[in-house]
């Protein structure tokens, strides 16, 4: 394996217990890369492996550095890599305040004599937390606290932030909450980001990239969108909460009705009104327990969005009544969850066209990302160049 400076390199294999590891990835050096499983197939041990926390045999190369190669009997401590960490919980340091909480991982960068590159004005304006810097941990919501942990974390100058199920301790309305603030991480920060989760609504949401994890064994990876398609990966993403993303622009809003448009690739869609620019490329997550299936355009219906394609793949389960079904619309992909006896009953097959329905009342918040994102307090976020 030949260092590369634009990317993450990364071999771990071991025995821990009764419980063993053997993986390889790479990642780049840039966006939001997530290690997805279910509880117990290796991903947090894989993030604490890269932290130094835990050490299994393997080779680990960080934008060209080496921080691991037991055959050249290389092993930085993790005190040596230059990594911000966030854990499920926030572990602030209780006995100060929110500020010194932040002035904290500033001086450990300082320590390490990292170079100042991301500023604390910056991050304390990004996490939207300038209200906090003079209370204690305890007077925090879950999420205020997660959003300061993110924000020591930055300001100890890292090369890479490893996020561990930073999100599952919170409830959905503390998760809606800080969402759009890792939305902004991602847009804003050049930095790499390794996030941990189970949930793929989140990954979905916010990652670019996905390596999926069964049984301590990589068993996928790519980009995101790219997985979500796959059929065959639907029993480590899960059936209920299975589906695809598309990418959509912003057309216009019906204030009459309380309806935002968009366009995608030519087809329209429409969805409950978002305080959006007319303009704005949105990311739409759409599951496939929400799309239904017409051989022939219908008319005089409720739904809002029907949306013409080709069937390309269909997966039956033999053990139950459902059939998973890949449709390409021009430009993106849908999955659609229908019976097996739909299947047979309208005589569906791989090259046929079809008519996909879509309820505009799908596109809840969790469904919705933006490529620029604003956030409370009017701070508006775009990616750098």
């Amino acid at each position: 394996m030949t260092a590369d400076p634009h990317r993450i390199q990364a071999t771990f294999a071991g025995a821990l217990g009764s419980f063993s590891l053997d993986i390889a990835f790479e990642a780049p050096m840039r966006g939001i890369t997530a290690l997805f499983g279910a509880s117990g197939c290796g991903k947090s041990t894989t993030l604490r492996c890269i932290a130094g926390l835990q050490r299994l045999s393997g080779r680990l190369v960080v934008g060209g550095e080496t921080w691991q190669d037991d055959g050249a009997g290389v092993f930085l401590g993790t005190h040596k890599r230059p990594i911000g960490v966030v854990f499920q919980d926030a572990s602030l340091f209780t006995h100060l305040s929110v500020h010194k909480n932040l002035l904290y991982g500033a001086r450990r960068a300082e320590r390490s004599g990292a170079p100042p590159t991301i500023r604390s004005d910056d991050v304390i304006q990004l996490l939207g937390i300038g209200h906090l810097l003079d209370r204690a941990p305890a007077a925090l919501s879950g999420g205020e606290r997660q959003r300061v942990a993110v924000g020591r974390a930055l300001l100890s100058q890292p090369r890479l932030l490893l996020m561990d199920e930073p999100l599952s301790s919170l409830d959905q309305m503390a998760k809606d909450e800080i969402l759009p603030y890792f939305e902004a991480l991602h847009e804003q920060l050049s930095i790499p980001i390794l996030y941990v989760s189970h949930d793929i609504t989140e990954v979905a949401r916010l990652a670019d990239r996905m390596i999926i994890l069964s049984s301590g064994r990589k068993l996928a990876e790519g980009p995101v969108r790219d997985l979500l398609e796959r059929l065959d990966l639907q029993p480590e993403t899960g059936r209920f909460e299975a589906g695809v993303i598309l990418t959509a622009r912003v057309t216009g809003h019906d204030e009459k009705f309380s309806v935002t448009h968009l366009d995608h690739y030519g087809q329209a869609i429409s969805m409950p009104a978002r305080d959006l620019a007319t303009g704005t490329e949105v990311r739409l997550r759409i599951r496939a327990r929400d799309v239904s299936l017409a051989t022939r355009r219908p008319e005089s219906i409720s739904v809002r969005n029907v949306l013409s394609g080709t069937i390309m793949e269909i997966a039956e389960d033999p053990e139950t009544a459902y059939a998973e079904t890949l449709i390409d619309i021009g430009g993106g992909r849908l999955r659609a969850r229908i019976t097996r006896q739909s299947v047979a009953d309208l005589r569906l097959a791989p090259g046929l066209p079809v008519y996909a329905l879509v309820k505009s009342i799908a596109f809840d918040r969790e469904t919705l990302s933006v490529a620029a994102t604003t956030l409370p307090g009017n701070l508006s976020v775009t990616r750098r160049d």
